[in-house]
This record gives C-alpha cells, structure tokens and sequence, in this order.
C-alpha cells in the first residue's frame, strides 16, 4: 500500500509531499510477476499455451482465425491483441508504422531490502538534470526502483554493465538511490528505451480489437501502461457480457468507453517526461519550484485524475 507521493531534489532535498485522500480502495503497487503468478493460478490448468509466435489472423464469418509461425492456428470468437509496444496484431491490422522515441532510456530492478532512510508506504521521485530515479514498495519485504537518462535512440550496453553504468550516472545522488542499485544484481535489471505512439481513434478491424500497449503505448512516467491494460481488460469482459449477443456493438462501446481516458494519460505521460528529464537550466529551476509550491490540494486532484478510476462504475 502507498499512502503518499514524495518529490525529492537528486540530494534528497524535499520538494512536495502529497498524501493520498483516504478512498474505498487504497492506493497498491505490486510486482508484475506476483500478480502474473496470482493471475495464471487462478485459472484452469492448461489454458495458457505459451511459446507461440503471431503471424497473422483472418476473419471468416462471424469467427476470428489466429496464425501461428509453427503452422497451427486457432479459431475465436473475439481475436484480442494484447502484445505490448511492438504489436504484431497491430502492424497486421494497420500498418501505422513504428513507435515514437522519446530520447531517454529506462532502467527498472527489484531490491530485496529497503532502505533504512525511506519513510515506510511512500512512493518517491527525484529529480536531476536528464536523469530521474523513482523509489517505491512492492511487498514482501522489496523495493522497486527505476531511473531515467536522456540518451540517443542507438545507445546501447550489455547486461553486464547496467550497474556499473548506473552508480556512475546516479553515484552521488540521495544515498538511498545509489544503496539501491548497488543492491541489484545486474540479472536483475532491466533496460528499455522509452516508447509512445499518439492517439488513435480506432483500434478493431472486425472482430479484431487491440487492448493494452498495443492499442495506446504511453511512456512510463506515470507508471500506468500496466495498469491502463488491466483496466482494458476489465472493461472489455464487461461490455462483451453486456453485449452477449451483439459482439461488434461490444467492441464499439468498449472503444467509446476507454478511448478519452487512455488518450489523456498518454499525452499527461509524454509532458510530464518532458518536463522531468529537462536539461535546460531555467526549465529545470522552473520545474524545482513549482514542484515545491504546487498547494497539496491541487497535487491531490491531478493524482486523483490519474488514478481514481473505477471499472464499476462506467456506463455500458
């Protein structure tokens, strides 16, 4: 559970505090792979089938045909697209191109301590110049981080050197960040460049309809591509059971329904990256202040725009 957002100078320095208004359902940031292991146990056995390679689908009739590259395929109802950044199904369906880069690489690790330094249920934010670093709880006694550099779309390393690389990037930095890295395997680590696309109005081509990064990628800043997908997920198996009989009306209204909503986070994504990895120095001192005079109720609304979102309580 977090209970408060910190934004902290690269030192440690704080800028703004900002407490979560108490709700019927807190505030939770998990680790992907416990939720991936609550979700696949709790469906029957042998319904996942993993090892298969998207090739292509075709519609016949009222079915969905879904190719594979080992030659199989299986015929559904309702092709879902749900694989991620470089969607297949995507690129099948429209053609649109490649994603957007938006100039910064992203480095995430799991640590199985906390640190002593960090207040206990906050999720924290610091701030350099081209470089961020973001702290949080993720249970069982861990602490999820990630952090940011402004670079070239071509810059590459080996696995072996996210650590080295990243204490030399972050060394003298709040000691929790460097206590953090330092305690990371690089297994452990991983590393992506950041990614979008711009919004687009459709995402079915028949009984074909995208959901998650395939349909609306969002760069990672407000830490909500995972969560967007899971509430795709939740809102798509309500409208196909509203609209049992009437499958293209459910894939309409689930559009309709999620379209405003993806498209404004993607955008509030992209601006707040922007302004976080600035490295011009007027806009870096601008984004200091106001960052440390911003009035925690407003603070408050533009985390309620974020993350008060309620499947339940959409209108089908």
């Amino acid at each position: 559970i977090i209970k408060q957002v910190c934004w902290l100078n690269r030192d440690g320095a704080l800028f703004r505090r900002v407490r979560f208004p108490e709700r019927d359902a807190p505030a939770v940031a998990l680790h992907r792979a416990d939720l991936q292991h609550i979700l696949l146990h709790a469906l029957p056995p042998n319904l996942v089938h993993l090892g298969k390679h998207f090739e292509s689908y075709a519609q016949r009739g009222n079915e969905m045909q879904a190719n594979f590259a080992d030659g199989s395929s299986v015929n559904c109802d309702v092709l879902v697209g749900a694989d991620g950044l470089h969607s297949r199904v995507r690129e099948e369906a429209f053609q649109d191109g490649l994603p957007i880069y938006r100039g910064y690489t992203v480095w995430r690790g799991i640590a199985a301590f906390v640190p002593e330094q960090l207040e206990p249920l906050t999720a924290i934010e610091l701030f350099g110049r081209g470089q961020r670093f973001g702290i949080g709880p993720v249970g069982q006694g861990r602490t999820g981080w990630w952090a940011t550099r402004n670079e070239s779309e071509a810059a590459t390393e080996d696995a072996s050197e996210h650590q080295a690389k990243l204490l030399k990037l972050f060394g003298d930095w709040h000691k929790p960040v460097v206590e953090l890295i330092e305690g990371t395997p690089n297994a452990a680590i991983l590393r992506n460049s950041s990614y979008d696309r711009m919004p687009i109005d459709n995402w079915s081509d028949g009984r074909m309809m995208l959901i998650g990064d395939a349909a609306h990628p969002t760069t990672p800043n407000l830490g909500q591509g995972g969560c967007m997908a899971i509430e795709d997920a939740a809102t798509l198996a309500r409208c196909l059971s509203h609209n049992a009989t009437d499958t293209l009306r459910a894939l309409r209204s689930f559009e309709r329904l999620r379209h405003a909503r993806t498209a404004a986070l993607t955008r509030y994504s992209l601006r707040y990256g922007m302004v976080g990895q600035t490295e011009n120095l007027f806009a870096l001192r601008l984004r200091n202040s106001l960052l440390s005079l911003m009035p925690e109720s407003l603070a408050q609304r533009l985390l309620r725009l974020i993350f008060d979102y309620d499947v339940e309580r959409l209108r089908i």
